[in-house]
C-alpha cells in the first residue's frame, strides 16, 4: 500500500505526487516531480471540494481564498491549482443476489456512461465486483470494450463483502499512474461477509491516498435487516475519507447519482503545503476553510504520516 509522508487527501485524495514549489496555478502537470522526492522535500497535497450555502459546487476560487490548518496550526499554501487533475478511479460493484435483474442492468448502464461520457479522457480506472468476496474484473484501463465485456459478465449471487472489496482495491490504487485516487462503491446491501472490520477499513484508508464515494440503493419498503444497506456505515467510510454517500431509492436513480459524483470530480481544487511534521506514524488533523464567505470545504479530517515508499527512479 502506498505509504504517506506528510501527505493527505482532502475530499478527494492524497495525490500520489508532489507539487512543484513554484508551479503556476493554472498548470496541474506540476503535481508530480521526482526531483522533490530525491531532495527530501515532501509537499502535502490536498484535494478539496467547495460548496456554497445551498450545496452547489463553487469553482474558480483563487489561492488567496483558502486557509489550511494541520493540527490546528495554519500552514502557508505553497502550491495551488483549480484546473482538473487526472484521476485513477476504482469502481466497485455489488453482485450479491439482491442485485439480480433490473438493478444489475441499471448499474451496468450507469457505470458505462459514468466512465466514458462524464469523466475525462485522461482518467484511468478499474472494475472490481464483490459478493461474499472481491472479484477483480479489469486492471487499469481506458478501453471501453474491455469494460463493457466485464460489466456484461457480472452474475449476481451470494452475500456482501463491501469492506473486503475496498481493502483489496487499495494496493491496485497505489499502483496507478494518475495523481488523484478515488473509489466509487455501488451497493444495495449491508456488509455480511467481510473478514475486515469497519475499524480495519478506517485504519487502511488513513494510510492510503484514496477517497471513497458510495451509492447506496435503499428502497422504501421493508426488508430483512441483514439485507438492508447500512447507510450509516457507508457515510462513516466516505466522510472520513473525504468523499460522500449518495442514497437512492431505486436503481433507476443510479444514472443521476453517478452524474453528480462526476461533476464533483471535475470541479475540485488541489492545494499543497510543506508539513512541519516528520513521518512519525501519528495521526495529524487537517482542516481547510474558505475566508470571507459562507462557502464550506468538504474534506478528509486527517492522515497518518508514514514513510514514503516508491520504486527507484529510472
Amino acid at each position: 500500500m502506498r505509504a504517506l509522508v506528510l501527505r493527505v487527501a482532502l475530499t478527494g485524495v492524497v495525490a500520489a505526487a508532489t507539487l512543484r514549489a513554484q508551479q503556476p496555478a493554472s498548470t496541474p502537470q506540476g503535481f508530480r516531480d521526482p526531483h522533490l522526492f530525491r531532495s527530501g522535500i515532501e509537499v502535502t497535497t490536498i484535494t478539496a471540494t467547495v460548496l456554497d450555502k445551498d450545496g452547489h459546487l463553487v469553482t474558480g476560487l483563487p489561492r488567496e481564498a483558502f486557509e489550511v490548518y494541520e493540527d490546528n496550526v495554519r500552514q502557508p499554501i505553497t502550491n495551488f491549482t483549480h484546473d482538473r487533475v487526472p484521476i485513477g478511479l476504482g469502481v466497485l460493484i455489488d453482485i450479491s443476489d439482491s442485485m439480480f435483474g433490473k438493478r444489475i442492468q441499471d448499474a451496468r448502464a450507469a457505470v458505462d456512461r459514468f466512465l466514458f461520457d462524464l469523466l475525462d479522457p485522461a482518467d484511468e480506472f478499474f472494475l472490481m465486483a464483490f459478493n461474499h468476496r472481491p472479484h477483480p474484473m479489469t486492471g487499469w484501463t481506458r478501453a471501453q470494450g474491455e469494460v463493457e465485456r466485464a460489466l456484461e459478465s457480472l452474475k449476481p449471487s451470494g452475500g456482501t463483502a463491501i469492506y473486503d472489496a475496498i481493502v483489496e482495491s487499495l494496493p491496485l490504487i497505489d499502483r496507478r499512474e494518475r495523481d488523484r485516487a478515488a473509489i466509487v462503491v455501488i451497493s444495495d446491501g449491508a456488509d455480511t461477509a467481510s473478514n475486515a472490520t469497519l475499524r480495519d477499513l478506517h485504519t487502511a484508508l488513513l494510510r492510503s491516498d484514496t477517497f471513497v464515494y458510495a451509492i447506496a440503493i435503499d428502497p422504501p419498503g421493508r426488508r430483512a435487516i441483514n439485507t438492508s444497506v447500512n447507510v450509516q456505515a457507508l457515510r462513516e467510510i466516505t466522510a472520513e475519507s473525504g468523499g460522500r454517500t449518495e442514497v437512492v431509492q431505486t436503481s433507476d436513480e443510479l444514472r443521476d447519482a453517478t452524474a453528480r459524483i462526476a461533476e464533483e470530480l471535475n470541479s475540485q481544487y488541489m492545494i499543497g503545503y510543506v508539513s512541519p511534521h516528520a513521518a512519525d506514524g501519528q495521526f495529524h488533523s487537517i482542516r481547510v476553510k474558505i475566508t470571507g464567505t459562507e462557502d464550506r470545504v468538504r474534506a478528509r479530517n486527517g492522515y497518518v504520516a508514514t514513510p514514503l515508499t516508491r520504486p527507484a527512479s529510472k
